[in-house]
């Protein structure tokens, strides 16, 4: 029975509501609520309540999605079971799970953690944070108990878990490298794996750390990953994270070889005759490409001619292929020259902008040599023949523009040189009739038919845009990084790896539910989901501040969202 109760305390009346039942053969009060005066009452009714004290908001949608992952995919348990500690404080996996958290969101330095961490629900999760607990030093202090291999077989227990749970397709695995530069000091010796070396963003006067990933076509999911020396080439590194990978396989599934339908997919980089004998010993399947102008037989047939075929695929609109096999690196492969409109239009635009520079170079550079010639220009070396041509070559050294555009320099009777040049039309059109517009795929998947192997080699756009996503200076995972050592450079790596496979799985969910969006999309819809607490005053005797807990005004997509990654709030 549930009833309206008035009691006086000081002379004021106050209600409350409350249920009352049989307890013990008595009637009993179960529980009451405090409702107030008859005004607050009132007020209550026509909807103007008490005013809140103040409010706090936090990040909601995006840290709450993140940390059900995380849970899902074991990171703290697994991480612990590695780096156990005494049960006081936040463990080694849960330091972990924050780091790889925030790379996910808003990276930042281990400084400033507990001033992003304290704006978010993750206070709600993680209790034993504070402000002390994720301070730089005591960050690392849990960080450097993972030490030697232990990132990686942290890494190893979290994945096949996730793999097993997921089931994660393994049909189709692509791998590439890239470097992050660092601000690592020239001097600094104790850290060896940052090393100059080419930078992929033209920054070679810093040291760099090198990063390979294998990736899954299955919705993105990194699967294994190696941090080493900047310095090291990208064919060199290959045969040894190749045989770390054919032992991460194994464990995988069991057995004391490859998966019998995986194909691994990567670029020509890594082409090389011990780097195929490798592969053929470990018994993959593979495909990758070659240089078009290894093969020039193969680049030289028409675009036209009959032999090639199209398809009727809506994915391969644009495309025609033909297939031959030869001896490569030691074995017969099989080859599939294909023809892309599409690529042929892009470099098509690029020749004529590249044409069009070189032209004008040229022009310029023969226009200085009449104005020698005729007096106007004095001073300075006077040009000969020689540095003339060194002038052109470089001036022609884009690819093609040799063929392209011919020079003339001839000695005057002045002892001037003089330059002519021209447009080579039919190599133009040889060049747009043959090499321009095709690509030559390399494959030991004799089964597949054109289109099948085409589509392989395309999914390697995958890990490009994971390496896009992780340099992303407003949303990637990578920067920035503040650390000198080679451990705490590999607990980077393992941390950003995690943070990838975190967005990944969430990518997975929405994808499953016919909800298909860019991971920039999914991230700043999450993001957007607020959670506002107002504080009110306290009532009664205890004084203790009420809070009323309730989300932003949310969109029609991100309700969807909650609903599919089963988004929580208090």
């Amino acid at each position: 029975m549930e009833r309206l109760e008035p009691k006086k305390i000081h002379g004021h009346t106050y209600y409350y509501y409350s249920k009352w039942a049989w307890v013990d053969g008595k009637c009993r009060r179960v529980w009451q609520k405090y409702l107030g005066k008859l005004e607050d009452i009132a007020k209550a009714v026509e909807g103007f309540g008490p005013e809140p004290k103040y409010a706090e908001i936090f990040q909601c949608g995006l840290p709450a999605a993140l940390w059900k992952e995380s849970c899902t995919a074991r990171i703290v348990e697994e991480t612990n079971k590695l780096c156990p500690k005494r049960g006081q404080g936040l463990s080694p996996g849960e330091y972990l799970a924050i780091a790889a958290i925030n790379r996910a969101i808003s990276p930042s330095s281990k400084r400033s953690m507990w001033d992003w961490f304290s704006q978010t629900v993750l206070l709600r999760f993680i209790s034993g944070a504070s402000k002390a607990a994720l301070s730089s030093q005591r960050f690392w202090d849990h960080m450097d108990r993972i030490e030697g291999n232990m990132t990686s077989k942290i890494w190893m227990n979290i994945i096949k878990g996730v793999v097993e749970r997921e089931d994660i397709a393994m049909d189709s695995i692509s791998y590439d490298g890239t470097n992050f530069y660092t601000f690592i000091d020239t001097f600094n010796i104790r850290c060896n794996i940052a090393k100059r070396g080419k930078n992929k963003q033209g920054r070679n006067n810093l040291r760099q750390v090198s990063y390979a990933l294998f990736c899954s076509s299955d919705r993105h999911i990194p699967l294994y990953f190696d941090v080493y020396e900047g310095n090291r080439h990208d064919c060199k590194e290959f045969p040894l994270i190749l045989n770390a990978f054919h032992k991460f396989l194994n464990k995988l599934s069991g057995k004391n070889y490859a998966l019998p339908g995986t194909t691994l997919i990567f670029d020509k980089g890594n082409n090389s005759k011990d780097n195929f004998a490798l592969i053929d010993s470990l018994k993959l399947h593979f495909v990758s490409s070659v240089k078009v102008e290894q093969y020039k037989d193969l680049a030289q047939v028409s675009n036209n001619d009959p032999v090639f075929k199209s398809f009727t695929d809506p994915e391969l609109e644009g495309t025609k292929a033909f297939r031959a096999t030869k001896k490569v690196y030691g074995g017969n492969r099989i080859l599939v020259v294909v023809f892309n409109q599409n690529l042929f239009n892009l470099q098509w635009l690029t020749i004529q902008s590249d044409i069009a520079k070189c032209i004008e170079k040229l022009s310029l550079l023969r226009q200085k040599l009449e104005d020698r010639a005729n007096g106007i220009i004095k001073g300075g070396i006077s040009p000969t023949k020689q540095s003339v041509e060194k002038q052109c070559k470089k001036i022609l050294s884009r690819r093609y523009m040799k063929d392209i555009i011919k020079e003339d320099i001839n000695m005057g009777t002045d002892g001037i040189p003089r330059l002519e040049y021209a447009i080579n039309t039919e190599s133009l059109n040889d060049l747009s009739n043959t090499y321009l517009g095709k690509n030559i795929l390399i494959t030991n998947r004799e089964s597949w038919d054109d289109g099948a192997i085409i589509k392989a080699y395309r999914s390697q756009f995958i890990i490009e845009d994971v390496f896009k996503e992780m340099k992303d200076r407003t949303s990637g995972s990578w920067w920035p990084v503040y650390h000198w050592t080679d451990s705490k450079i590999k607990t980077h790596g393992l941390y950003c790896t995690i943070a990838l496979l975190l967005r990944a799985l969430i990518r997975r969910r929405l994808e499953q539910s016919g909800i298909k969006l860019s991971m920039k999309r999914i991230l700043h819809e999450l993001d957007a989901i607020r959670e506002v607490v107002n504080i009110y005053l306290g009532k009664g005797r205890k004084k203790k501040e009420r809070k009323q807990t309730v989300l932003t005004k949310t969109s029609e997509l991100q309700q969807k969202l909650i609903s599919v990654l089963k988004i929580k709030h208090d």
